[in-house]
């Protein structure tokens, strides 16, 4: 491991020179991007509809090219996945990550190209140790194995040729190179199983066998390892197990809800937990200081940014700003361009930036994952904030949760339901109730108003769920591991009534 510590070690200083540049020239670098992108595309058939050849500025660009969702690339990439090639990007794609389908039931099949491999997706990962490294010198993890939480992937036969899709992580995994495969664990074999529930299984019988010093993936996900591995073992906590874990990698879902329980599990002052924001479309940020829980807007990973207010969304056609035009504090929806393929591509995802200078960036939530029945304009990033109080003060942890609207009726006034999976039940559930409401009211001025004397809103209704609710309503719907998870609001009560409805079942 010495010589792989040695090599890493020039390589990462290497790199952080090349991030210090992009954070010191960000957008002389999304310019360089810009051109690159389309000239690129300029062969495709996409890029010939909107003649690409004669589009110099990135005005030109947004104004003939409409932004798009999933919908409008679906027919293009249904094509691609049989078999047609040169239709949204130059290279031959055989590689589609799929999506977990947050904003609605169906499955996203996203195009991942060679370029976005190497240049995205893998570059992300390699510069994520990079940071990591930098801000902790004196760190050992390359001295053991990394544990890697992966999905897994399908391959389907056109034409005699193999075509792949599955979670992202399966993908990278499928494709590291061999040096990175032996410092890895468990292997590929079970890190690419399909079935979850044996999956998860082996994984802890062989990495239980192994001196693990870092840990990536989905927090859900990567508790139902932990606890699988502390259930095998007999431990009480993770070090017992891996004494020299170092560091969670993390990305997918919010940490906040989950960082008491890992602390639990693994209570030591030392372990590091370092978050990145690594979607099916792209790599775009990572978390580059230990004391702030900001993501860095990673410029240089061939992806054009374009971003819209979010209260500008309903427009007919909403408008959307270059980098330098952001704001801080301003919920934007993230518009994408990518060297996969994915042409002013609206992904929906919600940011906020922290911080102009560099650009450093939150993850609010989604477009389409809110509460707005009542003009109460309740986002994740809300959600999640008010939980975290509510939990602190209440001592309680929770493993899952999702809410929804309740609508007045005869016996119900108005309110939002919260179905709820405790970890450690609240004492006085009355008094959680009442600093989850608190909470929200002291972060979103809409809620607070929608509160008002009761007049809208009523006191949110908690519903504590059984233990596993969560997990047998994602194993119904077959969407267990990877990245799949939990939409965390809805602003309809399809999925509050399907796990009320096995809750029911449950009891």
């Amino acid at each position: 491991m010495a010589i792989i510590s040695t090599l890493a070690s020039w390589l990462i200083k290497k790199r952080i020179h090349q991030i210090d540049l992009f954070v010191k020239y960000p957008h002389d670098v999304q310019a360089e991007w810009f051109r690159r992108l389309i000239s690129s595309g300029k062969s495709t058939e996409w890029g010939k509809t909107y003649d690409y050849k004669s589009i110099k500025t990135p005005e030109q660009y947004a104004e003939r090219v409409p932004v798009h969702n999933y919908e409008t690339f679906k027919p293009h990439i249904d094509r691609l996945r049989n078999g047609e090639q040169n239709i949204l990007w130059p290279e031959e794609i055989k590689w589609f990550a799929k999506s977990s389908g947050t904003t609605s039931s169906k499955s996203k099949y996203i195009p991942v190209s060679n370029a976005s491999l190497e240049e995205c997706h893998f570059k992300g990962g390699k510069d994520m140790l990079s940071l990591y490294i930098n801000n902790h010198p004196d760190s050992e993890i390359f001295d053991g194995r990394g544990l890697v939480m992966g999905g897994s992937h399908n391959i389907s036969e056109v034409s005699n040729e193999s075509y792949y899709d599955g979670d992202l992580s399966a993908i990278l995994i499928q494709n590291l190179p061999f040096w990175a495969q032996f410092m890895k664990t468990p292997n590929l074999s079970i890190a690419l199983m399909d079935e979850w529930e044996s999956k998860i299984d082996l994984m802890a019988r062989e990495t239980m066998q192994h001196d693990v010093t870092s840990i990536s993936g989905v927090p859900s996900w990567t508790m139902v390892l932990i606890k699988k591995v502390l259930e095998l073992t007999g431990k009480t906590h993770l070090k017992e197990v891996w004494p020299n874990l170092e560091v969670f990698f993390h990305g997918g879902v919010n940490f906040e809800p989950y960082r008491n329980q890992f602390k639990n599990l693994i209570p030591d002052a030392s372990m590091n937990y370092m978050e990145t924001y690594n979607a099916s479309e792209g790599f775009f940020g990572i978390q580059d200081q230990s004391d702030s829980r900001e993501l860095l807007l990673m410029l240089d990973y061939g992806i054009y940014y374009e971003f819209i207010p979010t209260d500008r969304l309903e427009d007919e056609n909403p408008k959307a700003i270059q980098l330098g035009e952001v704001e801080k504090g301003v919920n934007y929806a993230l518009v994408i361009s990518t060297n996969a393929g994915l042409w002013r591509y609206l992904i929906g995802d919600t940011i906020e930036f922290t911080s102009l200078n560099p650009y450093r960036i939150k993850i609010t939530g989604r477009t389409k994952n809110f509460i707005n029945a009542f003009g109460e304009e309740l986002i994740v990033d809300n959600a999640e904030k008010a939980l975290a109080i509510a939990c602190q003060k209440c001592k309680v942890s929770i493993v899952d949760y999702t809410a929804a609207p309740l609508y007045t009726s005869n016996k119900q006034k108005a309110a939002h339901e919260w179905l709820i999976e405790f970890e450690n039940e609240p004492e006085n559930l009355e008094f959680f109730i009442e600093t989850l409401d608190n909470a929200l009211k002291s972060l979103n001025s809409d809620y607070e108003a929608k509160r008002y004397h009761n007049m809208i809103l009523q006191l949110p209704i908690i519903k504590s769920l059984p233990k596993g609710t969560f997990y047998a309503w994602l194993k119904k719907k077959g969407k267990l591991g990877g990245q799949h998870k939990v939409p965390r609001l809805s602003n309809n009560r399809l999925i509050v009534e399907e796990i009320n409805q096995l809750t029911t079942q449950i009891n």
